[in-house]
């Protein structure tokens, strides 16, 4: 049943990646690469294993970080091409007051 309160809306509707989800995944990877980068070269002795890998793992974090936001932003570029336009219909029900119901 159609009333006066009933309404026609453009929506769009599209896909959207979590940005949140590329953020963490792109900062581990930057931590993984620096823990790999860190391996694979002599180490000083004197500052030792864990404080070299923690000073690189700084840059390989926010690097990641970095990189997993651009890759989040053009994955939102390419799927806002395929963004569609429906038309939905917005009904609006009445909700009897509380005063008026009888308990």
């Amino acid at each position: 049943m159609s009333s006066p309160d009933d309404r026609e809306t453009p929506v769009r509707i599209r896909r959207a990646p979590k940005f949140s989800v590329f953020l963490v995944l792109g900062a581990l990877v930057g931590v993984l690469v620096s823990l790999i980068l860190t391996a694979s070269f002599p180490i000083d002795p004197t500052v030792g294993f864990g404080a070299t890998f923690g000073y690189f793992a700084i840059y390989g974090f926010v690097a990641g970080l970095l990189l997993g936001a651009i890759v989040a932003l053009v994955f939102d570029r390419v799927l806002r091409r395929g963004t569609k336009t429906v038309q939905v219909t917005i009904d609006r029900l009445q909700v009897p007051d509380q005063e008026s119901r009888d308990d």
